[in-house]
């Protein structure tokens, strides 16, 4: 799996398809997911571009790192899951299911 500008999650960075968003930071996007796996469902995106998370832990810069986990952070306090429990999922490659190459994360909780 190599990166694809056109993947869906850089259409969305590029403002070409809409998105419901959350919360967004500097380095972070996040979003509801628009096939939900729970109740509440969001995605949570970098801003640049990274395969997976493979990727993101070799080559973003630290203050990228920070951005985006503080995006996460804010985003569960949006929603309310920080008190109430969540599940943090990445799927890293084809042979764990990733479907889009960009990394991402999904926030899941209420079930």
């Amino acid at each position: 799996m190599t990166y694809d500008s056109n993947n869906i999650f850089a259409k969305i960075l590029r403002g070409d398809i809409p998105c419901q968003k959350i919360h967004e930071n500097d380095y972070g996007l996040a979003f509801y997911d628009i096939h939900p796996k729970a109740p509440i469902h969001a995605l949570v995106i970098p801003k640049n571009a990274y395969e997976n998370f493979e990727d993101f832990c070799h080559n973003a810069k630290p203050e990228e790192v920070l951005g985006f986990l503080a995006c996460i952070t804010k985003v569960t306090e949006l929603l309310k899951i920080n008190t109430s429990g969540y599940r943090l999922m990445s799927n890293c490659g084809e042979g764990a299911g990733q479907e889009v190459p960009h990394f991402h994360v999904h926030l899941l909780s209420g079930k």
